[in-house]
């Protein structure tokens, strides 16, 4: 339960006359999670979890509350925050001191995140890369090897290779579609690499990968690093932003740390960047510190309309689901589409597929199509679109299309995107919740322009 102000102190028998001028002195009620033995859905729970009307006047939504700081009950209360905040006292702080550690906005919408994939924790963060830097930083020092999958958004690569790189940060990558073998052998060379006092700090996935939706297997990476670690291990961490929160939940399948770029389908309307994280406590705490030190946490109006969003993200991307199976449908079989990473036509028998069954229950609405051709029928295409925006992102209400190679990975060095299967023929789409059908006549009419 977010923990306003207004829950200071214990008075049980405040009246109306109390809201006048003062801090009403009420306790939150008890949070609704179960009618009788019928655990309430995500869908449901989004609509009131972590907030109680009765400690902001009765508003029915919760108030952005626009304040830097917080007033202390007294000079007691004060300090024993601080001793919990500097571990003089066990247990932590609960609480509010200032707006850079948390607020009531930030913490509603941390309990309505954590609550789609039954995690401990959730913290929200100013973007989707502060998110993935704060963790990073929390868990990797100077000597240290970072594990990861590929390809990865490319300001993740970046942040990893160029910028850890600089403070002594070493890392290793294997594909997607690794097998069990492929990721034993690079744990162990990981293992070797790591100098001095360094380790392997992490295992950082992305699944699917950006732009071609390869699939990680999380359950077989969890037990290879447990094979090479034991229970001590790095922690696994993975972005789910193609997928989560609805079609798939990492947690589940292996993942210690659960990772979003927000802006897209939760906030899902094109108008906000925040980030999100999820997990146990005990992974969590380190990030939150990380957070506190360095500022990244997300304001409280983004957060406000993060709350807004969550209320119809099932909706929303049951919507996109639907259409984009529609949309494929048609693509797959146009003589001027090469082929589709789209996870709805994954061949049965594959080892993505495998993947697919075991961790997703549904294949989105973020694909690539390629083009027959190379970059210049792409930009024919791209260009001719009329419902769907030239735009990178993905996620939104409206229909996008990109082509990675020369935007979101222009940066990758060629023989790197070569390798990844980012080419000048890959297209990347996110379907909104237009009509399907008008969808398909605008796919079809740029197409003929190729």
């Amino acid at each position: 339960m977010a923990d306003t102000p207004e829950q200071s102190g214990d008075n049980p028998d405040s009246t109306p006359a109390d809201f006048a001028g003062t801090t009403p002195r009420r306790k939150p009620k008890p949070e609704i999670e179960k009618i009788g033995n019928r655990k309430l859905k995500p869908a449901t729970l989004m609509m009131g979890h972590g907030y109680d009307p009765v400690l902001s006047e009765g508003s029915l939504k919760p108030p952005i509350f626009l304040t830097s700081t917080f007033a202390f009950e007294n000079a007691a209360a004060g300090k024993r925050h601080f001793e919990g905040i500097t571990g003089k006292r066990p247990g932590g702080a609960e609480g509010l001191v200032y707006s850079r550690f948390n607020g009531p906005n930030q913490e509603i919408c941390e309990d309505r995140l954590s609550v789609w994939e039954e995690a401990e924790e959730a913290l929200v963060f100013s973007s989707g890369m502060s998110a993935i830097a704060t963790v990073l930083l929390a868990n990797v020092n100077q000597g240290d090897v970072v594990v990861h999958s590929g390809p990865l958004y490319a300001a993740t690569e970046t942040l990893i290779n160029r910028v850890l790189g600089r403070f002594g940060v070493t890392f290793l990558d294997f594909p997607a579609g690794a097998s069990r073998e492929e990721v034993d052998t690079l744990l162990e060379k990981a293992k070797t690499m790591a100098t001095g006092s360094g380790k392997v700090a992490i295992v950082y996935l992305e699944s699917p990968a950006n732009p071609t939706n390869a699939l990680v297997d999380i359950e077989m990476v969890r037990e290879a690093r447990d094979a090479a670690f034991g229970a001590d291990g790095p922690p696994i961490a993975m972005d789910n932003t193609f997928l989560g929160p609805l079609w798939q939940q990492p947690l589940k399948h292996g993942a210690d740390i659960s990772i979003y770029s927000l802006t897209k389908y939760v906030g899902g309307h094109s108008d906000l960047v925040a980030g999100g994280v999820m997990g146990s406590k005990a992974h969590l705490d380190p990030i939150r510190a990380m957070r506190n030190t360095i500022g990244t946490i997300t304001d409280p109006n983004t957060a406000w309309m993060l709350l807004r969003s969550l209320e119809t993200v099932e909706l929303r991307m049951t919507r996109a689901g639907e259409n984009a199976e529609k949309v494929c449908a048609f693509l797959r079989d146009h003589p001027k589409v090469e082929g589709l990473g789209y996870l709805g036509f994954l061949e049965e028998g594959s080892s993505q597929r495998d993947i697919y069954d075991r961790h997703c229950s549904g294949a989105g609405s973020t694909f690539s199509v390629f083009i027959k051709g190379g970059e210049e029928e792409s930009f024919r295409f791209l260009d001719a679109l009329k419902i769907a925006k030239l735009a990178v992102s993905l996620g939104g209400t409206e229909t996008l299309a990109s082509h990675p190679a020369a935007m979101t990975h222009l940066s990758v060095p060629d023989d790197r995107k070569a390798a990844l299967g980012i080419t000048d023929n890959l297209v990347r789409v996110s379907i909104g919740v237009e009509d399907a059908d008008d969808l398909i006549a605008d796919f079809m009419q740029a197409l003929e322009q190729v």
